[in-house]
């Protein structure tokens, strides 16, 4: 008589991946059950599995594996990689299905699975995750009689390669960078690449440590990014990059150490694609600045807005066939690394930019950039639909959509207003043509919402 399995907590399947607390959410029977059910979900020949190196990966990994070859299907295992080497070993060698054991970039105490199909497609709560839930759920699936078997393959060399195909190496100049990797996964996967460019690169945290000792590694948040702005400014260097956890996010910093949003990266690779590829579709975000549109369409490209989150931008990237897509959030999307996101190839693609250029990061902003932000401001409300209702109310005479939240729009301010797809808050986006009106317009808003 077989076992009931353990009941799994559904709060851990996300709109876009599978994440939760280590180990009373996320743990080795749970990581079984879903590589049970994704082997019978995808039917695949073969799933290919990376990992990050929080201290749970390894376990995780381990059962995960034990599920996918309980079904009878094959393991690639990857060992230790980024998340944009999973989607890049995905796409280029062809596999069926992949998995990421990653919590990205929250802290320590949490893990969980980045999951998608053939050609990096990913797996969401719409396509996909929610199935394999239900199955879990009704114990439909089980054991095969002949088991799958396992098999290591090492990337390091060949997403190295890929990456730097998106560059000329020869044009890049030998900036000093200062690049903080957060004990993160970018501490493996940036020396092969680094290696073969003449960066005079101060390395911070390289060393793998899943316990974050220094710092937690969600370059994001401003408090995060101290050691790279001090780094930069004891070692006279050009500029600055983060990485987060699985490395798939990176931001900029400049020499005077202020941070570079991921709507500006956006802007430069944008800027330096449609230079080589005049005419080509790029993709942002509805949180990115205006200034994005503005310079893909000064630049004479097609600038689509979006809705928020991997799951919903790389579909739409493959519909508009585009060059590029960008988020706030530090997701930078390729069509040629099968429209998935990479920051390194992002990081690799400013550097060489800034070269052509040759002129300083912080002069290159201000060039494109008018406008001033909020940034992310979070508000926990008991009643998320009543608030975004009343904000929609008192700000009436805009021009309003409800593509992802409310976005509202005026000559001289605009702002976005949805609810969080992982936690119960309200976040806030804004931005204006000065501070004063930003201010103002902020005060309004943030009275309303957390009245």
């Amino acid at each position: 008589m077989s076992k009931t399995p353990a009941p799994v907590d559904p709060a851990i399947f996300k709109a876009y991946d599978i994440r939760g607390t280590y180990p009373d959410q996320v743990n080795g029977e749970v990581a079984y059950q879903i590589g049970l059910a994704l082997a019978a979900y995808l039917s695949p020949n073969s799933i290919a599995i990376g990992r990050d190196m929080r201290l749970s990966s390894g376990e995780l990994f381990e059962n995960i594996s034990r599920g996918i070859l309980d079904y009878g299907v094959d393991v690639i295992d990857l060992g230790l990689i980024s998340t944009d080497g999973l989607y890049y070993a995905v796409g280029k060698f062809d596999f069926e299905g992949g998995v990421m054991i990653t919590a990205s970039h929250n802290p320590k105490q949490y893990n969980g699975f980045k999951i998608c199909r053939k050609n990096a497609a990913p797996l969401s709560g719409q396509d996909g995750l929610n199935d394999i839930l239900k199955a879990i759920q009704n114990n439909e699936h089980k054991k095969s009689p002949s088991r799958g078997n396992i098999v290591r393959k090492d990337i390091a060399e060949d997403y190295a390669a890929h990456c730097l195909s998106f560059i000329e190496p020869s044009k890049v100049k030998p900036f000093k960078v200062v690049i903080d990797a957060g004990n993160g996964m970018a501490g493996a996967t940036l020396p092969p690449v680094l290696e073969k460019l003449p960066i005079d690169t101060v390395p911070l945290y390289f060393e793998l440590d899943g316990s974050f000792p220094n710092h937690p590694a969600s370059p994001l948040e401003i408090e995060n990014l101290r050691d790279v702005q001090k780094a930069i400014a004891d070692n006279q260097a050009d500029f600055g990059a983060a990485f987060d956890g699985d490395a798939d996010r990176m931001f900029l910093v400049d020499k005077r150490g202020h941070q570079v949003g991921g709507d500006m990266v956006t802007a430069l690779v944008a800027k330096s694609l449609l230079t080589k590829h005049p005419g080509e579709t790029i993709l942002y975000n509805l949180i990115c600045s205006r200034a994005v549109p503005e310079l893909v369409e000064k630049m004479g490209g097609k600038a689509v807005r979006t809705r928020v989150g991997h799951a919903l931008i790389k579909p739409l990237m493959k519909k508009y066939n585009a060059i590029f897509g960008g988020e706030h959030s530090g997701h930078f999307y390729f069509r040629e690394n099968w429209f998935a996101d990479s920051g390194l190839i992002a990081f690799l693609v400013c550097v060489e930019l800034l070269s052509v250029e040759n002129r300083p990061l912080h002069e290159m902003i201000q060039e494109i950039d008018p406008y001033v932000r909020s940034g992310e401001i979070n508000s926990r409300v008991k009643s998320i639909p009543d608030r975004i209702e009343r904000v929609a109310e008192a700000f009436g005479d805009g021009q309003q959509d409800r593509m992802d939240g409310l976005t509202v729009r005026y000559d001289d301010f605009w702002f976005n207003l949805r609810p969080s797809n992982t936690e119960p808050l309200l976040r806030l986006n804004a931005e204006a043509v000065n501070k004063n009106v930003l201010d103002s317009k902020v005060k309004q808003l943030l009275d309303i919402i957390r009245s």
